[in-house]
């Protein structure tokens, strides 16, 4: 279900909208999260020329998260952009993070998607177990 809220930093007219729209978006996601009793273990991790937008803990599980916004749900939801292609590299960046870092712990991939409705208002879903590993 989509939730529907307000914040009052999220102005952007700067050259760089995409880049300030994306850290805003990001913000509110791990803002989401950490309300909801998820850990934020890291933001932004790359691996290659690939990125996982938000790894968090909640429980027993380790979370990849990747976060998808839109000025509209004109030409459908942020999340219906997370194709198989993207899922994979996600499984593949988890694999790689897991053997890195040395974790332990159930994976889990989310996605939460974001539709901005104004500079001070948005949608946001968060989409617990959105897809799984492929074999």
């Amino acid at each position: 279900m989509r939730k529907k809220t307000s914040t009052t930093n999220c102005t952007d007219n700067s050259k760089q909208k995409n880049k300030i729209t994306g850290n805003w978006v990001e913000q509110i996601a791990a803002d989401h999260l950490v309300s909801n009793n998820f850990s934020i273990v890291h933001r932004n991790w790359k691996w290659g020329n690939a990125e996982v937008d938000i790894i968090a803990q909640q429980k027993q599980f380790l979370i990849f998260i990747e976060v998808k916004t839109r000025s509209s749900s004109k030409f459908g939801f942020p999340e219906r952009a997370v194709n198989k292609a993207k899922q994979q590299q996600y499984v593949q960046l988890a694999k790689a993070y897991i053997e890195k870092e040395k974790w332990n712990l159930d994976v889990r991939f989310d996605i939460i998607s974001i539709i901005k409705i104004s500079d001070q208002t948005f949608e946001l879903e968060h989409i617990k177990d959105a897809f799984f590993p492929y074999n």
